[in-house]
């Protein structure tokens, strides 16, 4: 009998090559996951079977009931272990169940993330930020933001803790093991689901009933249909007039009949219209002409007019600045109210742009076209005054209810406009002028000072270089002030023309009361301006003079002359004494 074999022999080398090929397909290693079989249960611990281990790993039976798998706590079931040491510093094999369980859960996270597959979890617990999810299946904790809860901002959420519901898994983060899931993903596309299930309801050309309005924008108006789906009016679709905005036509709580004309089941969205549900009134316009007056119906009022209809769907606006002649700044509801029956004239049809213009005013008589034919220009006219500004009044005239501009200019000729714009304070009554009436512009200029004659017209038919007569009124550093005769107005002779020779430019020479003549140097009617001199008059009596006595022989008669032979012997006079 043998007992030792040739280990080189051709049978043991085919036997090991069978053996390492088997003990291949077993192989351990760490941090794998592999299904260990139980052997032997005891108090605390249960003892499981690897293949291909020199001895059996113990699990601690609270980390498998903790997991779920007390129902498998039984000899010869199998369970999944994470091996994390074949050997530690103890000779000891180490192994996790909670751990393989968490990354099997990981794995199923993954696959139903790549397949964009929901799961089942339940909200534990509120966390900052959001809330802790579990995953139903493996135990998983998983965190969902605040903002991915609903698809609506919600008070309170304990009515979803401890529910099981689904969830879409957002984002995971391998490396750290975190997992990122959302509620409102999946109530979002379940509203989808059930809004595409509420469009098939709907065809185009159908008419729905008692729509609600339940908001507006610039571009339209948004209807809740049976509290089901929203629609959308477009501002084009309104009416068959010109809107500006819904808010025009709409109050929130209104119910209106829509057509559908249009439906996009990739966006869900269903397109309505209101003014498609009757006829297009604007084509019975041939029926209206411009400058004729009609009965129009108020529907609407806004801050800025009136919107009114010729007939039912044929909308215009009456705008404020037609409703009245003389009035500014009106406030249309305190002249009309929704349902009135007014008259109103037609003053433009724009067939391309579907708008027709009216006005009220111009079924009124214009109170400018009365004015004009009692009170032309020029004529007198009782009034009083009803505002001020800084430079000027305005004047209410007689009972036309229309004011007057008086600038502070046209107060007074003669005084200081800033002060005599003092004088006056709202109620006064007082009588003025009217220098112009600008109908077009519903324009009227009035005056105060025009009741009276222009002092200025004094001047009339003078000229510059002619001599007058003035009082010495005043005298101070800078000159004379003067009056003509029978003249309201003053003048101020400067310094500098009141003599030729500087030492005779003073005016203490003069004294008030003194009667002295003075040449006009300017003279500008238009400009109403006027320049006196003494000066001027001496020059001119001078040219005078040289051109009367221009031959040498009579040059002792000069006027000058015999003046500088006067005071040359006064002055001889006083030196003999």
């Amino acid at each position: 009998m043998e007992i030792y074999k040739d280990l080189n022999s051709p049978e043991n080398k085919q036997f090991e090559k069978l053996l390492n090929s088997q003990l291949s397909k077993n192989k351990i290693e760490e941090g794998k996951i592999i299904d260990g079989k139980i052997t032997k249960i005891t108090e605390k611990f249960v003892f499981i079977f690897i293949q291909g281990l020199k001895s059996e790993p113990i699990v601690d039976i609270n980390e498998l009931n903790m997991i779920g798998l007390k129902e498998k706590i039984k000899i010869g079931e199998n369970i999944p272990v994470l091996l994390e040491k074949i050997e530690d510093k103890n000779g000891e094999i180490i192994v996790s169940a909670i751990k393989a369980q968490k990354i099997k859960g990981w794995y199923k996270l993954e696959q139903a993330y790549e397949d964009n597959q929901s799961i089942v979890g339940k909200i534990t617990s509120k966390c900052k930020g959001g809330v802790i999810v579990e995953h139903i299946d493996t135990g998983s904790l998983m965190f969902c933001p605040g903002s991915q809860i609903s698809d609506k901002p919600l008070k309170n959420i304990d009515h979803l803790i401890g529910v099981e519901q689904k969830f879409a898994i957002i984002k995971l983060d391998k490396i750290r093991g975190n997992a990122c899931v959302s509620r409102r993903q999946i109530v979002s596309t379940n509203k989808r689901e059930d809004k595409a299930k509420i469009i098939e309801k709907f065809n185009v050309g159908d008419v729905i009933k008692d729509a609600v309005v339940k908001g507006y924008s610039s571009f339209g108006c948004f209807f809740e249909v049976n509290n089901e789906i929203d629609v959308l009016v477009h501002l084009q679709e309104i009416s068959y007039s010109r809107v500006n905005h819904p808010d025009e036509i709409f109050n929130i709580g209104e119910k209106h009949d829509l057509k559908v004309i249009s439906i996009d089941k990739e966006k869900l969205q269903i397109g309505c219209s209101i003014k498609q549900l009757s006829p297009d009134p604007f084509e019975h316009i041939s029926n209206y002409e411009i400058g004729n007056k009609y009965k129009v119906k108020v529907d609407k009022i806004t801050d800025y007019g009136c919107f009114c209809s010729l007939e039912p769907g044929l909308s215009t606006l009456l705008h404020s600045s037609e409703m009245s002649w003389t009035k500014r700044n009106i406030v249309p509801k305190k002249l009309f109210k929704v349902g009135d029956m007014i008259d109103c004239v037609i003053t433009e049809i724009d067939k391309d742009k579907r708008r027709v213009a009216i006005s009220h005013k111009l079924t009124l008589e214009n109170p400018y076209d009365v004015l004009l034919n009692k009170y032309p220009e020029g004529s007198e006219i009782d009034g009083v005054i009803s505002s001020s500004n800084e430079y000027a009044l305005y004047v209410k005239l007689n009972s036309f209810d229309i004011d007057g501009f008086l600038h502070a200019n046209d107060l007074s000729y003669t005084n200081n406009p800033d002060e005599e714009l003092k004088k006056y304070k709202k109620g006064d009554k007082i009588k003025v002028k009217i220098l112009e009436i600008k109908k077009d512009d519903q324009k009227i200029r009035v005056g105060l000072k025009q009741l009276g004659n222009d002092p200025f017209d004094w001047f009339k038919g003078k000229r510059v270089n002619d001599i007058i007569t003035v009082q010495v009124i005043s005298t101070n550093n800078k000159g004379l002030m003067v009056k003509p005769e029978n003249c309201e107005l003053d003048f101020l002779i400067k310094k500098s023309n009141i003599a030729i020779n500087t030492p005779d430019a003073r005016p203490s020479r003069f004294v008030g009361g003194e009667r002295i003549d003075a040449a006009i140097s300017e003279l500008n009617m238009e400009k109403r301006k006027v320049s006196l001199s003494i000066k001027l008059l001496e020059e001119l009596q001078n040219k005078e003079a040289v051109t009367k006595f221009s031959s040498p022989l009579s040059g002792k008669n000069l006027p000058f002359s015999s003046l500088s032979e006067k005071l040359v012997d006064k002055k001889k006079k006083m030196m003999s004494k």
